[in-house]
């Protein structure tokens, strides 16, 4: 049941131990440990024969920790069965159609295999062979090796293959998931990834568009983070240019103080659409703004203190967002980059891959219409030369072997034609390294315009958060729960969990290449595919066991000693469901779509409510309501579920409450 690649690693390391070993026999029977000063070049190949000995046997036993509490993502497990089996019935057919899926009902069996349709359709175009895909499919059948997860298959209808699972086999990993925790599948060897999100302004406040960049950002950070890669949170404030030799222009006009304090954040913003309105009408101001630009590139001390006052101001603000909503990032802004500017420019340069363009400097990419301008006419960097020292940073620097940029679609065309650079000039390769926009459309007002207030102003992100607390609240005591069913601490707790979950569940359960529209609501509803219905499910799921006096120790010991018993139909599909989980988990990684977690999050939600109210997990006296019997089984798959809810409320970055 271990995952092929982990299995074929360790069988590998197991033959290359057996090897070193042997060398070092023979080295010894040289007398090469330590005996005689004319064996030292003997002495060091058995030290280095022995550390690398040390090093297999420590990987070997990392290998078969991972492969023994990894959750197996079971239809990778179904996909290496039926490639084997193609692989046997079709042994000339280069790269056959591989297609494995979790079936929609359960007259079908409990998984798919469709290859048998695309073979056909191979066969015919490239050897004029005309075989029945019912043909194909009964020749795979026959060639299905031994495994421990098929019960049986069946072939139906033009040639699918229904493959009915072995209950012992999903018990057991359904006890081993009790017993190990979530544990994430095996995904192969760690990799760096870094993380593009967030992204405001210094001097701005944060409005509505940055929620979604936030939200999914840290989202994709949290499930990296789980399989166990090495990530870099990064936040590309916009902290350096032009503006900031406006605003410091300004401020010395109407900031006396500009150099001992900054104005609160509010006064910041309202300071940085005047410089900018001066800017544009003003042509001596103009002239003073490009020369506070100048000392403030140039490092002058008086500048880079008012800079540093205008960043302070802003990033307090912004910390409030990332409190609430509970983000971690490391900030590393446009101004970062500004030092490594020079050295982008020569290098384009020195390859030929600049032009001159009425004094500017450009880079055409092949494939793209636009160039891209990497200096000014009159000296100056532009965001295409930052934002192409930042992606050399992260790749040659960082090492990055995974760069996602969570970044509105707006910015498609920029960010690929950025990439595409990269490419050209030869600091990655698209085939080893994966470079990825994650792109995210807008969000939209009940009136399906950009989110905006009644006064037509962009909606401030803490007043959104705000007014989701209020609403959370309003909720509860609607329902009376700050009367007798919550202490006042675990009202607070409720509230925050629901009114910030809500918010985020809603921008991740949208696709996110589609707008969505903010409706504070439809998110608050406990009915339907919303945080407030799934955090609801789950205290109720937590409390079945508690309420049966059945604490985690007793859970704990029964999930080592029970088996888990699907006989009920509805215990299968649930038992089945749960499972499924890693699988989730890789298509995320794949296509980076989250609103996939969300849907599946809801189905096991669902899936349980159908298993508890049809399977009585604890049965009571109905004259006294005394509990009569407890059903181990049932209560161990009440705690997997929660478990992997919990799971995935962690990865989405939503924190459940014991009790709501």
């Amino acid at each position: 049941s271990r995952n092929y690649c982990v299995t074929t690693q360790i069988s590998f390391q197991e033959n290359e131990i057996k090897l070193l070993s042997a060398e070092i026999e023979r080295l010894k029977n040289f007398g090469c440990l330590g005996v005689s000063p004319s064996l030292e070049g003997l002495r060091d190949e058995n030290a280095k024969l022995k550390y690398r000995l040390n090093f297999l046997k420590k990987s070997l036993q990392e290998e078969r920790s991972k492969s023994t509490k990894s959750m197996i993502n079971i239809n990778s497990c179904l996909q290496e069965i039926f490639g084997a089996a193609i692989q046997a019935a079709y042994p000339d057919l280069e790269n056959p159609p591989l297609v494995v899926t979790p079936s929609q009902q359960p007259k079908f069996g409990d998984y798919q295999c469709n290859s048998a349709m695309g073979i056909s359709q191979i066969l015919l175009k490239t050897r004029e062979q005309k075989v029945s895909p019912r043909e194909i499919a009964e020749r795979i059948v026959k060639n299905i090796p031994a495994n421990e997860c098929i019960e049986k298959v069946e072939i139906a209808g033009p040639g699918f293959i229904n493959v009915h699972l072995r209950k012992d086999f999903v018990s057991k990993q359904l006890s081993s998931l009790l017993i190990n925790g979530v544990q994430p599948p095996a995904i192969g060897k760690r990799k760096k990834v870094v993380v593009d999100f967030s992204s405001p302004n210094i001097a701005k406040e944060m409005h509505v568009g940055h929620l979604r960049s936030t939200i999914i950002g840290e989202s994709m950070c949290r499930l990296f983070e789980f399989v166990g890669y090495d990530v870099l949170r990064l936040n590309h404030l916009g902290d350096w240019g032009t503006q900031f030799g406006m605003l410091i222009a300004h401020l010395q006009d109407k900031f006396p103080d500009y150099l001992s304090v900054s104005p609160p954040i509010g006064d910041l913003q309202a300071f940085y659409k005047e410089s900018k309105q001066r800017f544009d009408t003003e042509e001596e101001f103009k002239k003073r703004a490009y020369q506070c630009v100048v000392l403030l590139q140039s490092k002058n001390p008086d500048f880079i203190k008012a800079w540093n006052l205008i960043c302070d101001v802003s990033r307090r603000e912004f910390q409030k967002i990332y409190n609430c909503l509970d983000i971690t990032i490391i900030e590393r802004g446009e101004s970062f980059y500004h030092d490594m500017m020079k050295d982008i420019v020569k290098e384009f340069e020195d390859k030929g891959f600049v032009q001159v363009d009425d004094g500017r400097k450009v880079v055409f990419v092949p494939g793209f219409p636009v160039p891209l301008t990497i200096m000014k006419s009159d000296g100056g960097y532009t965001y295409d030369t930052s934002d192409l020292a930042a992606l050399k940073h992260r790749l040659c620097e960082e090492k990055g072997d995974i760069l996602i940029y969570v970044v509105d679609s707006g910015q498609s065309v920029h960010l690929q034609t950025v990439f595409a650079a990269g490419q050209m000039i030869g600091w990655y390769d698209p085939k080893v390294t994966r470079v990825a926009h994650a792109a995210f459309g807008v969000v939209l007002g009940e009136d399906k315009k950009k989110f905006k207030t009644r006064s037509g102003d962009t909606v401030r992100l803490i007043d959104l958060l705000e007014e989701g607390l209020k609403r959370a609240m309003d909720k509860l005591k609607d329902k009376e729960r700050d009367k007798v069913v919550l202490t006042p601490e675990e009202l607070k707790a409720a509230q925050t969990s629901v009114a910030f979950g809500c918010i985020k569940y809603a921008d991740l359960s949208h696709n996110r290449l589609n707008d969505y529209v903010f409706s504070f609501d439809k998110m608050l509803d406990d009915r339907g595919n919303t945080a407030a219905y799934l955090l609801y499910a789950f205290t109720r799921i937590r409390a079945i066991a508690r309420l049966a006096n059945i604490d985690e120790q007793m859970l704990r010991k029964a999930a080592r000693e029970e088996v888990l018993v699907l006989d009920h139909e509805k215990e299968w599909k649930l038992g089945k469901c749960i499972l499924r989980f890693p699988e989730i988990l890789q298509k995320i990684l794949e296509d980076l779509l989250l609103h996939t977690l969300c849907d599946y999050l809801y189905e096991l939600a669902t899936t349980f409510t159908e298993f508890y109210d049809s399977c009585y997990c604890v049965e009571k006296d109905r004259q006294t309501g005394q509990i009569v019997k407890v059903n181990m089984w049932r209560l161990l798959l009440c705690d997997a579920t929660a478990t992997v809810m919990a799971k995935g409320f962690d990865i989405l970055g939503i924190k459940p409450v014991q009790r709501m």
